[in-house]
């Protein structure tokens, strides 16, 4: 009997022990490789920053010239002073439409004071999300996002839809967008292989845009899944690009690849469904 009573006071203090390793499993991290930012909305965990979005006007109008200023400060509200390059910039604003019809990628000027500025023009009156990608140094990779309303005519509407031929023909070159698979949630990898138009040569003379052959740029068709992915080879100059990355969950998505040759930059855009 004493046996017995001693071996049970053995198990009950391994089996809490084995209880208590199952819960503590590590929370999975976000896919990073590459340069890549992404989450819903775009803000990492490790997020230390917020940002404070400012328009030259309170409804700006469509076609006019609107200054976008971003204010950095961390959580005591107090402004971030220092900034890293990435990618040779202090930060990269891109800006799409509601219905991602409309791409623009652009670089505010740091003022000082964890303060960036940038004039541009929306094209068409409509919703937009901007989304601010920057790296306080010390701290992780980040972005931030805001919805702004543009006042005027609205485009036409332009729904988003899966392309049945991923091919697209783009200022005399054509590029073709291939992948290894295609699943939420794995690693996948995409190749954009870019050849003359006419004469269907490979092209491999691709300059480096942002310190890259490349930059792709991906959102879900709602905009809250962003993606903004880096080439696993930089120096690469065609006709091959290729990018790894993650996509978070199924749907549709809108891919830009951004690219440049002989001095002038061009995007190039693809949608696919994610099963």
């Amino acid at each position: 009997m004493k046996k017995r009573f001693f071996l049970i006071g053995l198990l009950i203090p391994l089996l809490l022990v084995s209880a208590c390793s199952k819960s503590a499993d590590p929370v999975s991290k976000g896919h990073g490789e590459h340069g890549e930012h992404s989450g819903a909305g775009g803000e990492p965990a490790s997020d230390t920053t917020k940002a404070v979005w400012k328009l030259s006007a309170s409804k700006p109008q469509a076609g006019t010239n609107t200054t976008v200023s971003v204010q950095i400060e961390d959580k005591q509200g107090k402004p971030v002073q220092k900034f890293d390059l990435n990618h040779e910039k202090m930060m990269h604003l891109i800006i799409v439409s509601k219905d991602l019809s409309y791409f623009d990628h652009i670089h505010p000027e740091y003022k000082g004071d964890g303060r960036f500025e940038i004039g541009t023009q929306f094209p068409a009156g409509g919703d937009y999300k901007l989304l601010a990608d920057y790296l306080p140094t010390g701290g992780a990779a980040t972005t931030k996002s805001e919805w702004v309303s543009a006042e005027g005519k609205a485009a036409a509407s332009a729904p988003i839809a899966a392309d049945g031929k991923l091919v697209k023909s783009v200022n005399g070159k054509e590029v073709t967008l291939t992948y290894d698979r295609l699943t939420a949630g794995t690693d996948i990898q995409l190749n954009f292989r870019l050849t003359d138009e006419k004469t269907k040569q490979p092209i491999t003379d691709l300059q480096p845009y942002l310190g890259a052959v490349g930059h792709v740029v991906i959102l879900s068709a709602d905009a809250e899944q962003y993606l903004h992915v880096h080439p696993t080879d930089e120096k690469a100059k065609g006709p091959d690009a290729k990018f790894q990355t993650r996509f978070p969950k199924s749907g549709l998505y809108k891919i830009w690849g951004q690219f440049q040759q002989n001095g002038q930059t061009f995007v190039v855009p693809f949608v696919v469904n994610v099963p």
